[in-house]
C-alpha cells in the first residue's frame, strides 16, 4: 500500500516558494470572483430598482419634465434614450455588475488583505479584520460621494449646451460613467489603507510619509481634477479634501505605530545616518583571572622543552 507524502507545515513567518505565492493568488482571485458573481446574479433580480435608484439624481436634476425637451426652470435638461435591441439588456447586465461588485466589497477586500497577512508578525495579524471593518465603509463612503456630485456635474457639463439643441443622453453612457465613478472614488477613499498596509509591512515609515505631504497633496488635486468629468473646481474639491484629510490620518496612525514599534529600540532617536554610540568597556572572561595589567591569564602551556618563556608565555603569545 503506497504511503502518502506527509503534509508539509506551513511556515510560521509566511514564507512559501514562489509557486506556493502564485497559487495562493490564484486562490484568492477565484474567491473574490465568486463572491462577485454570486452578488450578480442575486442583484439582477434586484436590477429595476437599483437602475431606478441610480437614475433619480440625474433625472431630478436635469431630466426633461412636463412635455419640455430644452430647458427646465432656465436650464438645459436632457431626455434619457436607448439605441438598438440589445441595449435594455445591456444596461441590466451593467446594473447588476455595478451592484454586485459594491455588494462583495467586505469579500474581495478580505481576500487581498488575507493574500498579504502571511508576511505579518502574529501580532500584526490580528489587524485583519479591522482593515476589513474600515475597507468598506470607506470604498462606500467614495461611491456615495460619486453618487452625490454626479447631478451638479451634469448640470455643469449641460451648460454649454447651444440655443435650441436638444439633448439626447444614452443610457449606457450614463451607466458607464456613473460605473466609473462610483469604482475610482471608492478605489480612491482605499489610499490610507494602502499607507497603513505599508507601514505595517515595514515597507514605509510614518516620517517618511509625512515628509511627502506637499507632493501628495498636488497629486491628490490633480488626480481629483482627472476623476470628476466635469472638471469645474467644486467638484475637485470636493473629491480632492477628503482625501487630503484620509491621507493625513493615515500618517498619522503611522507615526503612532512606528513609536510603539521602536520602544524597546535604544537607537529610536537617532538619524538614519547618524551612528549609534559603542560601549567599550571591558568585560570579564568566565573562567579566567587577570594579571595586573588587566589582561586575562591563559593555562599554563608547556614549553615543548623550551625555558625562554615569561609567566608562561614566549615571545610570539
Amino acid at each position: 500500500m503506497r504511503k502518502s507524502a506527509p503534509k508539509q507545515e506551513r511556515d510560521t513567518e509566511g514564507r512559501m516558494p514562489l509557486t506556493e505565492h502564485l497559487r495562493e493568488l490564484r486562490n484568492r482571485l477565484l474567491k473574490a470572483v465568486l463572491a462577485i458573481l454570486v452578488a450578480v446574479i442575486i442583484a439582477m433580480f434586484f436590477q429595476a430598482r437599483i437602475f431606478k435608484f441610480l437614475m433619480e439624481p440625474i433625472l431630478s436634476s436635469v431630466g426633461c419634465t412636463n412635455g419640455a425637451t430644452t430647458m427646465v426652470n432656465g436650464r438645459p435638461c436632457a431626455e434619457m434614450v436607448t439605441s438598438g435591441l440589445m441595449s435594455p439588456f445591456t444596461i441590466a447586465l451593467k446594473v447588476s455588475l455595478m451592484a454586485g461588485v459594491l455588494a462583495a466589497t467586505p469579500v474581495w477586500l478580505y481576500q487581498l488583505w488575507a493574500f498579504v497577512a502571511p508576511g505579518l508578525h502574529s501580532k500584526e495579524k490580528r489587524y485583519s479584520l479591522g482593515f476589513v471593518a474600515l475597507g468598506v465603509p470607506l470604498f462606500l463612503g467614495g461611491a456615495t460621494l460619486a453618487y452625490t456630485i454626479l447631478p451638479e456635474t451634469a448640470s455643469i457639463m449641460l451648460s454649454f449646451t447651444p440655443d435650441d439643441a436638444k439633448n439626447l443622453l444614452p443610457l449606457d453612457d450614463y451607466l458607464d460613467l456613473i460605473t466609473r465613478m462610483v469604482i475610482v472614488f471608492g478605489l480612491a477613499f482605499e489610499l490610507p489603507l494602502l499607507l497603513i498596509l505599508l507601514n505595517m509591512t515595514r515597507v514605509l515609515s510614518g516620517k517618511r510619509m509625512l515628509g511627502w505631504w506637499r507632493g501628495m497633496v498636488v497629486g491628490l488635486t490633480i488626480f481629483a481634477a482627472v476623476a470628476t468629468p466635469g472638471g469645474d473646481p467644486i467638484s475637485m474639491l470636493v473629491l480632492a479634501a477628503p482625501l487630503a484629510i484620509l491621507y493625513f490620518v493615515a500618517c498619522g496612525f503611522s507615526l503612532i505605530n512606528d513609536r510603539r514599534r521602536n520602544l524597546g529600540n535604544p537607537d529610536r532617536d537617532l538619524d538614519d545616518d547618524e551612528a549609534a554610540d559603542l560601549d567599550l568597556t571591558p568585560e570579564p572572561i568566565n573562567g579566567t583571572a587577570t594579571v595586573g595589567s588587566g589582561r586575562p591569564e591563559l593555562p599554563a602551556q608547556s614549553d615543548g622543552g623550551h625555558t625562554d618563556r615569561l609567566n608562561g608565555y614566549d615571545d610570539v603569545t
